[in-house]
């Protein structure tokens, strides 16, 4: 008889392997970005499930329907990025994916200092004037660079 553990684990690092190859492979942007990802996530229902503090929800609590939202938008993402991977295939090169890595690494940065500020933690000065800098710049880009 066959050990049902070994089999179990050479599926799914099968299929896991053939995601990632999807993703252009499991470098460490890939890896930062999901790493990201999860602590968003955890930092999150601690804000809304110990502390009762969230911006998500009206009652500051935690909801399943906010973490659901919440697991989609990730989800959805991911899903950009695999479309990014297919189009550096298409044009042979490495940019688009790159960029929109980056720029949901850089989203799920500020989200996690935003919960740890939620949280009550102090955040450093530096790490506060950059996100002011960020997002006067995304504000810029959404209005067409009128501000």
């Amino acid at each position: 008889m066959i050990a049902k553990g070994p089999v179990i684990m050479g599926i799914t690092g099968t299929i896991l392997s053939t995601v990632a190859t999807y993703f252009g492979g499991w470098d460490t942007a890939l890896q930062t970005l999901v790493i990201l990802m999860l602590i968003d996530y955890v930092t999150g229902l601690i804000v809304a499930g110990v502390f009762k503090n969230s911006t998500k929800t009206e009652t500051g609590a935690l909801e399943s329907k906010a973490g659901f939202k919440g697991l989609l938008r990730k989800g959805v993402a991911l899903m950009v990025v695999l479309i990014a991977c297919r189009l550096d295939m298409l044009i042979g090169t490495n940019f688009v994916r790159d960029a929109a890595v980056i720029a949901y690494c850089i989203n799920e940065i500020l989200s996690i200092v935003e919960n740890a500020g939620l949280m009550g933690v102090p955040i450093p000065e530096p790490i506060t004037k950059a996100i002011e800098i960020l997002k006067n710049k995304n504000e810029e880009k959404e209005s067409g660079g009128t501000k």
